[in-house]
């Protein structure tokens, strides 16, 4: 299992913190410090039966910034502006087994566990 985190976000620390009450083994990947290739999103995209537009943080500055609700549904470039911009990609992520789930609450996060 691998979670896509960041410290600071409190869905992201419960979600961790689920994980550990589990006690299952995981890897912690603070993807603002360590961003996700293109290739890396698409997989995790297509693991979790989504497109970009379904997982961006379309609040961020940068989303108002970039005109991103008004953005053409291209799933490339979706990705490229997700990856050149962390903070766009909605957190946490859970990757348990061949699935890719976007775990903001705890029924999202036992999902993930049972996809293990």
């Amino acid at each position: 299992m691998e979670i896509w985190h960041n410290p600071r976000c409190s869905k992201s620390r419960a979600a961790k913190a689920a994980l550990d009450e589990a006690g299952v083994e995981y890897t912690e990947r603070r993807y603002l410090d360590e961003p996700p290739t293109a290739d890396e999103l698409d997989e995790v995209l297509k693991r979790a039966g989504a497109e970009p537009w379904d997982v961006a943080r379309l609040n961020e500055p940068v989303a108002k910034e970039l005109g991103l609700k008004d953005m053409e549904h291209d799933r490339a470039r979706w990705i490229e502006v997700m990856v050149a911009n962390p903070v766009l990609i909605q957190r946490p992520i859970v990757l348990a087994g061949d699935a890719a789930v976007v775990a903001r609450d705890e029924e999202s996060v036992r999902r993930a566990l049972d996809s293990q």
